[in-house]
């Protein structure tokens, strides 16, 4: 057997009403003034309030940051961190979606040291500690709650990850009342987002492993079963509390066994189009996916009696490709675009959009079969 490391988060918590228990994980961590992250529609909808006044009646005092956009610049992290440093936090919190998450673990890691933003990216970057983190999400997909990696914004249309053990929280909390009222075409894009995770590492060519097979191979059950569920009837507690824990299954796996086409080839429509990043995944996953088959028809074929939903016969061939079939027909069940051309991606950006993906080299490398520029210009163009 190969041999492999798997990190993950210290202590995992999932239930109903376990966000409003943030008080007793501060406890344990010695967090008495706490950098509540999160972005301002959840403020909106009155999801935050109840848990800040929970941590309050504790005596957990809450610097609130309810500032985080989607696809967060450097300069909301930088003010996270300049909030929590003014209030003299000594934990971070957040939640919320991916987002939140990402803007909480890097602000965790700039309170506790002088390391400069821009240092930090790259793998095994952050010098070090962090103060103790609690992330709580808010929707089924990132599983940045169970990841060592931050993505963030660092120009108009471009942006870094920073990856290091350091950014795995102390507690994760699932709790699924805070996803009853996430709307459907969130809920669809998040949920497919999550898919790729599993998916993709599943076939993760350097760092695939055992334990990362079985929770890719649990997520993507998790999700396949009850994503459908889940966006036509998101106040079904038990579908959504089904997929965060597959959403947090895939985060682990990923986290291990990284992920990698599809997730470069997303990036750059993010980047360029502001397309949210499970769209992004999901608009480009089938024509990848194609272009892997032949050097990842085994794998497909295995996974494709979880997405399809009962025996599928045949050769490796035909499993892997009712594989393919089966996450088409999930997309049009979902409502969700099809194709570029629907996103409202402009077909003169292609050859841009496949030079900008050719920089995610920290993902390609991943991928089952190596891709040139001519590639990913290739999917490109048949995902418009």
């Amino acid at each position: 057997m190969q041999s492999f490391a798997f990190n993950t988060v210290a202590r995992l918590v999932s239930g109903s009403g376990e966000a409003l228990k943030l008080a007793e994980y501060c406890a344990k961590l010695g967090v008495h003034n706490a950098l509540l992250v999160t972005d301002p529609g959840l403020v909106a909808i009155g999801l935050i309030g109840p848990v800040q006044d929970a941590l309050g009646a504790a005596g957990v005092g809450v610097c609130l940051f309810p500032k985080v956009s989607e696809d967060p610049p450097e300069a909301v992290v930088l003010a996270a961190a300049e909030a929590g440093k003014a209030a003299g936090v000594d934990g971070v919190i957040a939640v919320g979606g991916g987002s939140s998450m990402d803007v909480a673990k890097v602000a965790a890691a700039l309170l506790c040291g002088g390391q400069a933003l821009a240092d930090m990216y790259g793998v095994d970057q952050v010098v070090g500690g962090r103060l103790p983190l609690i992330l709580v999400p808010t929707t089924a997909g990132t599983g940045s709650e169970v990841t060592p990696v931050a993505v963030i914004t660092t120009g108009e249309t471009t942006k870094a990850g920073v990856s290091s053990s350091v950014l795995l929280p102390d507690v994760a909390v699932l709790d699924a009342d805070l996803t009853l009222g996430l709307p459907p075409h969130i809920t669809a894009m998040t949920g497919v987002d999550a898919m790729v995770h599993a998916i993709e590492a599943y076939t993760s060519k350097i760092k695939k492993n055992p334990v990362s097979d079985n929770l890719a191979r649990s997520a993507l059950r998790l999700l396949a079963d009850n994503v459908r569920t889940a966006v036509h009837d998101g106040r079904q507690r038990d579908a959504r509390a089904a997929m965060l824990l597959g959403a947090m299954q895939a985060g682990q796996a990923f986290a291990n066994a990284p992920v990698a086409a599809v997730h470069a080839l997303a990036y750059p429509l993010g980047g360029h189009f502001h397309i949210p990043h499970g769209l992004s995944n999901s608009l480009v996953l089938p024509e990848v996916l194609r272009f892997n088959l032949p050097d990842a028809t085994p794998l497909y074929a295995e996974l494709a009696e979880i997405v399809v939903g009962g025996a599928v016969s045949g050769s490796d061939e035909a499993r892997a490709q009712a594989l393919i079939t089966a996450i088409e027909e999930l997309i049009g069940d979902l409502s969700m675009p099809a194709t570029l051309r629907e996103a409202g991606v402009d077909e003169g950006s292609l050859e841009t959009l496949a030079s900008d993906a050719m920089l995610q080299q920290r993902l390609l490398i991943n991928n089952p079969r190596d891709l040139s520029y001519d590639d990913a210009l290739g999917i490109y163009r048949a995902a418009f």
